[in-house]
């Protein structure tokens, strides 16, 4: 685990937010899809939600290592052995063996986006709708905020799936 790499990803979320959410972008649309004003969204403790979304964000980064390094899950199914971990035994050889002919597949931006763009649709977009609905919310602010989730997905898993 590099934990560089999760930190560098978990800013993913705050830097692609400051982009999505401006006016100039889909801020507007956001606010008028939320039944806010820009009024309402005046006089947050910023310095917190930026703390806030780092912290979460490195949460996300470490879920998403799991959905975008095959890798992790070879090593779920050895690492409780008894005997995982000690050199020379009949687990560890054979877990070496699979890592050392496997353990580079699957490895590139491309492959963590791919996997970026499944995790937003099985699992955010679920999410999102359902709290929507709820909360009697249109599809366009489903859309605005799936969109982010998305985009911020891609580039997490992309980054930790090329560099983790």
């Amino acid at each position: 685990m590099n934990y560089l790499v999760v930190i560098g990803a978990a800013l993913i979320p705050l830097f692609v937010g400051a982009v999505w959410y401006n006016p100039k972008v889909l801020g507007t649309a956001w606010i008028n899809a939320s039944g806010k004003t820009k009024e309402d969204l005046e006089g947050a403790n910023m310095p917190v939600i930026f703390v806030l979304t780092i912290i979460l964000g490195a949460l996300l980064a470490l879920a998403i290592s799991q959905l975008t390094n095959h890798q992790s899950g070879v090593m779920q199914l050895f690492a409780m052995h008894p005997d995982f971990g000690t050199s020379g035994t009949e687990v560890q050889t054979l877990y070496d063996t699979i890592m050392d002919n496997y353990g580079d597949r699957h490895r590139t931006f491309g492959h963590g986006a791919v996997h970026g763009v499944i995790a937003s649709v099985i699992l955010v977009l679920p999410l999102l709708a359902i709290t929507a609905m709820f909360e009697r919310r249109g599809a366009k602010y489903i859309f605005i905020h799936w969109g982010y989730w998305l985009l911020t997905f891609v580039l997490m898993g992309g980054v930790i799936c090329q560099w983790l």
